[in-house]
């Protein structure tokens, strides 16, 4: 929706007035606040389309056009003084309001925004609550669109806290096609939308592709203009499942992979992968000069920052403050855009993408100390503490979410592995509050541990998320926060969101049914006494028996029915290193290879 609509009641024996604000400083406790130039317009009744009298407010960044009753009340513009009467306006501290006469107590009020222009904002006007329109009734068809969507998910057997969070987190308002958050949302929220609402995807996608063709470039952190926020491109990795190759035998690539494999993608795949490529192999304007600080103005757009350096020669690129961190989001990307350029048939790019995927992240991993480092030109190692953003070497040694395996074969293998992520955990060192470390308690499982990860993901659960109004430890960013929280309750988390496989962890509730958009049956995840007891004795899928802590996406999307046999003791089920350590069993390799 791009309309508000709102009722005011006032006191009586009063003079009541409504304002429009059209433009402000962006900083206002700042020495040099930025004042944006806009301008406002009152239309009072029969001097526009509407049978109302209507307030237009511009400005660069957005357009607001507001509807109110009739009779028509008076108005006035404000820019550093007031001016009674006045029906237009310009200047960067601008506003204008209607009086009401005395003795008005109800006031409705529809608001239209567009980013484009004041005929849009009418047109969404229009089309949403149209003149007529009550309050009531607007309040009816919202609450039947979030029935709607609420609806598609059904708990039972929990706590009424549990369930209070579970909802909460699960839709979330706004539909604003822009400010992504993609740095956040790539890892679990972009998943969740996919499962659930696979309707609004193409939508989305279409923005970033309009933004391609209009900048040049994919949207990093767009907030109306690019922000520069965070660092890497992950749009590649905000992707759509289909088949790809014997390695990965579903494989998505981030939002534009798990569409493009589907006819009725919505959207030009080929495009898509013109932009993934760009952004893969462009290295920014000026690259050798930007010091790429955060949010750092006067610079162009960021992706990618240091492919103009030694990245292809030594495996890092050298961008100053964010040499580790940069290497290691370019390789998440390259791994995306490998596995768009395979599903597309450009075979020898999907190799050269794979192969820098695969090999850059451990170009920074130093052997001596077991964690990842930065380094510099001459080889040399930086410091434990520098090219970080928002964590630390702790939490990005375990962020080679394209090569689990990998990181495993580096740490000593499975025992060695499971003991890395006990120091992490025991030691105070897991952060939830910031998304870097959401996957981290499901990479037991993949070290044949999963006992160890049922532990953990309910510890976090506890610990960071409540029903209260400061019921999430950490910023939202979107959704990720919650989403973290709904597949670890539903006991699947997507690790890789590349890999188009669930990592399995433990449920929460006796039952839960989903009602998918994209299947003719519900999910129906049944795991009698899973709230007083974490964890796993045995798992089936559809009458079948699941030995390893995998399931894929292909099985949730079909619907059916995966069945948990729970117990409150540690279990030896998908746990072989802990039961009789990495050679008791075949299954324990089966994970990490």
């Amino acid at each position: 929706s791009r309309i508000g609509h709102l009722r005011f009641t006032f006191p009586v024996d009063t003079s009541p007035y409504i304002l429009l604000e059209a433009t402000r400083a962006a900083c206002p406790n700042c020495s040099w606040p930025t004042c944006p130039i806009g301008s406002i317009s009152a239309y009072p009744l029969g001097t526009c389309a509407s049978a109302l009298p209507e307030i237009c407010g511009r400005k660069p960044e957005r357009q607001d056009r507001i509807l109110g009753p009739s009779p028509a009340p008076s108005f006035a513009v404000q820019n550093g003084s007031i001016s009674e009467d006045a029906e237009s306006g310009e200047g960067s501290l601008l506003s204008a309001y209607v009086r009401f006469a005395n003795g008005t107590t109800v006031v409705d009020v529809r608001v239209g925004v567009s980013f484009i222009s004041e005929e849009n904002a009418r047109a969404s006007l229009e089309r949403e609550v149209p003149d007529g329109t009550s309050l009531v009734e607007a309040a009816r068809r919202t609450r039947e669109a979030w029935v709607e969507k609420l609806g598609r998910v059904k708990v039972e057997g929990t706590k009424d806290d549990q369930r209070a969070v579970f909802y909460t987190d699960s839709v979330h308002e706004g539909g604003s096609y822009t400010g992504y958050s993609i740095w956040d949302t790539y890892r679990a929220e972009w998943a969740w939308q996919i499962l659930l609402a696979p309707e609004r995807i193409p939508g989305m996608v279409r923005s970033m592709l309009q933004d391609y063709q209009q900048s040049g470039w994919l949207p990093m952190w767009k907030n109306i203009v690019e922000t520069n926020i965070m660092v890497g491109q992950r749009l590649e990795s905000t992707r759509t499942y289909g088949p790809i190759s014997s390695r990965w035998p579903r494989m998505p690539t981030r939002s534009l992979l798990r569409l493009s494999s589907r006819a009725s993608s919505g959207f030009d795949v080929d495009l898509a992968y013109e932009a993934v490529y760009k952004d893969a192999t462009a290295p920014p304007v000026d690259d050798w000069t930007i010091s790429y600080y955060d949010r750092e103005e006067g610079v162009g757009y960021e992706v990618h920052a240091g492919l103009s350096s030694v990245y292809e020669e030594k495996g890092w690129p050298l961008c100053f403050l964010l040499i580790a961190i940069f290497t290691r989001d370019h390789a998440d990307d390259d791994y995306a855009v490998s596995a768009l350029a395979e599903h597309l048939g450009h075979t020898e790019n999907a190799t050269f993408f794979r192969n820098r995927a695969l090999t850059a992240p451990f170009a920074i991993f130093n052997s001596d100390t077991g964690f990842m480092e930065a380094r510099d030109a001459n080889d040399s190692w930086a410091g434990q503490d520098q090219g970080w953003t928002e964590g630390d070497m702790r939490a990005y040694t375990f962020d080679v979410i394209q090569d689990i395996p990998g990181l495993i074969e580096c740490r000593g293998e499975n025992a060695s592995f499971v003991a890395f992520l006990d120091e992490h955990f025991d030691g105070g060192h897991n952060d939830h509050t910031n998304e870097l470390s959401h996957h981290i308690p499901h990479l037991y499982a993949l070290a044949g541990a999963a006992s160890k990860s049922q532990e953990r993901s309910r510890e976090v659960a506890e610990a960071n998320y409540n029903s209260s109004v400061n019921g999430l430890s950490g910023n939202e960013d979107c959704g990720q926060m919650s989403a973290w929280y709904i597949f670890s309750a539903l006991a699947f988390y997507p690790v890789d969101p590349v890999s188009a496989e669930y990592v399995v962890g433990t449920p929460f509730y006796d039952k839960v049914t989903i009602d998918l958009p994209a299947s003719n049956r519900p999910l129906i995840i049944t795991s009698k006494g899973a709230p007083s007891m974490p964890y796993i004795k045995s798992l089936t899928l559809n009458g079948e028996s699941v030995e390893v802590p995998i399931i894929r996406h292909e099985q949730i999307v079909s619907g059916g029915e995966i069945v948990f046999e729970m117990s409150a003791e540690p279990q030896a089920w998908a746990s072989a290193t802990l039961v009789g350590g990495e050679s008791a069993s075949a299954e324990a390799d089966a994970f990490t290879n």
